[in-house]
């Protein structure tokens, strides 16, 4: 029997003695909106293994301005990257949608990791999807509409969310954009009126998939964007222990 049944595709790719090995220093705990994963110029303290819910990576302008550059579910594990003792992070990680996952202190994961190259080098692999993320997420900044970039970026978050709700403002939108409010209910309403989706206050509804995938294009079918291949894992209901 395995250890615990996790919706994180890293925790699920591990071999039972990994995982109950692992199992033994994470730490199960809810993770509500606007919950700070890592806090920018922070040393890391801890891992998280998001099982539901989105943290987005921001960035910070040194005039204050925020825009987001990378998400991250239940594909992976945040913040996404292995740092040496006491560095301190460059991005601000935070809850977007609220969710539950585990979290592991740092100073254990890399004695947990130093014994188990197999293990690191799947860590490894996540690291270079997501970074393939942030770079395809620059590229569509600078070469896609806002509509697009909305697009794809529902699609993302789709992809680490169960139904086809996400909860969600037009300002917080806007901020992981980085564009003004009112572009995002403008391409809001060219969404709708194509029929892919339907928006009301805090909450999109994913409506048509399929034309929505196809709305977006090139922009979601990149490396580190798109969620097609990723392992398929089934979903019961799982309980947070506590």
């Amino acid at each position: 029997m395995r250890a615990f049944e996790s919706e994180n595709l890293i925790l699920s790719q591990l071999a039972d003695p990994e995982l109950l090995a692992l199992e033994r220093i994470l730490e199960p705990l809810l993770l509500p909106r606007d919950f700070e994963l890592v806090h920018l110029g922070m040393p890391v303290s801890h891992y998280y293994f998001l099982e539901t819910g989105i943290a987005s990576m921001v960035a910070t302008s040194p005039e204050g301005r925020k825009a987001e550059i990378g998400v991250l579910g239940r594909d992976g594990m945040s913040p996404p990257a292995l740092t040496a003792d006491a560095e301190r992070f460059s991005f601000d990680v935070m809850m977007q949608v609220g969710g539950h996952g585990r979290r592991v202190e740092a100073g254990a994961l890399a004695c947990f990791l130093a014994a188990r190259p197999a293990i690191r080098q799947l860590l490894s692999h996540f690291l270079h999807t997501f970074f393939a993320q942030v770079a395809n997420t620059a590229l569509s900044n600078a070469v896609h509409k806002i509509d697009v970039r909305l697009a794809k970026w529902l699609l993302m978050c789709h992809d680490r969310l169960d139904g086809e709700g996400i909860e969600i403002t037009h300002e917080y939108m806007a901020t992981m954009l980085g564009v003004r409010r009112s572009s995002v209910t403008d391409a809001l309403h060219i969404l709708e009126g194509e029929h892919l989706i339907y928006s009301t206050r805090g909450l999109v509804i994913i409506r048509n998939r399929a034309s929505l995938e196809a709305f977006a294009a090139d922009a979601y079918d990149l490396p580190g964007i798109t969620g097609r291949g990723w392992p398929v894992i089934d979903r019961p209901s799982l309980a947070l222990r506590r």
